[in-house]
């Protein structure tokens, strides 16, 4: 061989390794396709979350996995710490090959995980995590199933404006990326419906106490208006609803989701939760298709009924089996176009990524009102949905 044309073969050789290191395993046959699950195991909605991604595992490969080839799960514990998180998309993408990620619950670490998975350049299907951010930054590999922060009370603003009719409003939500912006959104509602603005509470759970609450409380019945706005999670949700119930004050209670809408927080405020409103995401109550098939399945195999979270986990693994059927390969090029062109019924409701305002790659969908009757969620928003009329809080 001439040592031109030699040199030639070689640098095509070399050429061909080079690319084949750099791009995702693509499975053939009956080898294995593996999505990267980042998930924050130590948090409330955990087990719900990879509970209902593990039955949806189990529907997608009975009904033939993707165009034959089965679907696996790795899971990483981003412990919902930043640097935590930008480990575990590492340790999914490098060590697992996964082709595709699916996840993410706390929002403080999510904005980390999702630049790190930018930069391997692998698609990422957001779930829970609710930072208006994370669909702002122009990340062409960031998509998300959840509405945003800022879309999490639409049917509540509506329900208030149609049903309540407040004249006042006191705002109490964590400071945390989550509790913010949902706490910005409310206060652009209240200052666009002419709603005074009562107080304005912000609170670290670091400080969660009794005592911490209670000072809180006796703010509040200073001068108590109409509603008391909160965005929480579970423990401190249940924590402040307690004690706003023993200060006495009269004020309907509403919250923006988050802790608000799990059992357990029934179970953990006891009667001091009845009559609290909550916006939600999704209730069994949909008339979306599988979404009442999903819910009674979960009840049957894990004995307590699913919220949002769990509705969310479910419906984004059976989005990622629809775009990696449709995606020509395995390429992360492929996997976006695939997430492009989705338009598909799922549990939670219908998906398809779209822009909108500051928003890209962001799934839209309208929310609804929970209220707590007699230790039970029903929905009462909006009406063609209800399962009870509002019930207003005793005078």
């Amino acid at each position: 061989m001439k040592p031109a044309l030699k040199l030639f073969f070689y640098l095509v050789v070399i050429s061909a390794i080079a690319a084949n290191l750099a791009a995702p395993a693509t499975a053939s046959g009956s080898e294995t396709l593996t999505i990267g699950i980042p998930h924050s195991e130590a948090f409330t909605y955990a087990n719900m979350m990879r509970n209902s991604f593990d039955m949806a595992l189990e529907h997608i490969n009975k009904a033939g996995g993707i165009r034959g080839q089965p679907l696996k799960l790795v899971y990483a514990d981003d412990q919902g710490k930043p640097k935590r998180g930008e480990e575990a998309i590492v340790e999914l993408v490098k060590k697992n090959a996964a082709i595709m990620l699916v996840g993410a619950y706390h929002s403080s670490n999510t904005i980390h995980m999702a630049r790190m998975a930018e930069k391997l350049d692998r698609p990422f299907l957001v779930t829970t995590a609710a930072d208006d951010r994370i669909t702002q930054r122009k990340w062409k590999n960031v998509y998300r199933l959840n509405p945003p922060a800022q879309g999490y009370t639409g049917g509540l603003e509506d329900f208030l404006l149609n049903t309540i009719k407040p004249k006042s409003m006191a705002i109490v939500y964590e400071n945390s990326p989550y509790g913010t912006s949902g706490a910005m959104r409310m206060m652009w509602f209240c200052r666009g419906n002419d709603i005074d603005l009562r107080t304005i509470e912000p609170y670290h759970k670091e400080r969660l106490r009794a005592d911490y609450f209670k000072r809180i409380s006796a703010r509040l019945k200073d001068n108590p208006p109409d509603v008391i706005y909160m965005v929480s999670y579970l423990k401190d949700g249940a924590m402040l609803v307690k004690n706003i119930r023993a200060a006495k004050i009269s004020s309907v209670l509403a919250g923006g989701a988050g802790g608000f809408t799990s059992q357990k927080f029934i179970g953990a405020a006891g009667t001091s939760a009845n009559n609290l409103l909550t916006a939600t995401l999704w209730t069994p109550q949909l008339k979306y298709p599988g979404t009442k098939a999903y819910y009674d399945r979960y009840v049957d195999r894990h004995g307590t009924p699913p919220d949002y979270h769990g509705a969310e986990a479910y419906s984004a693994l059976l989005v990622a089996a629809d775009v990696l059927k449709r995606a020509d390969t395995c390429s992360p090029q492929s996997i976006r176009v695939a997430l492009d062109e989705t338009d598909l019924m799922t549990p939670f409701g219908p998906v398809k990524f779209k822009s909108y305002e500051k928003f890209e790659r962001q799934n839209s969908l309208p929310t609804q009102v929970l209220q707590i009757i007699d230790g039970k969620f029903e929905c009462v928003w909006p009406r063609e949905h209800a399962t009870a009329n509002y019930m207003a809080p005793p005078e």
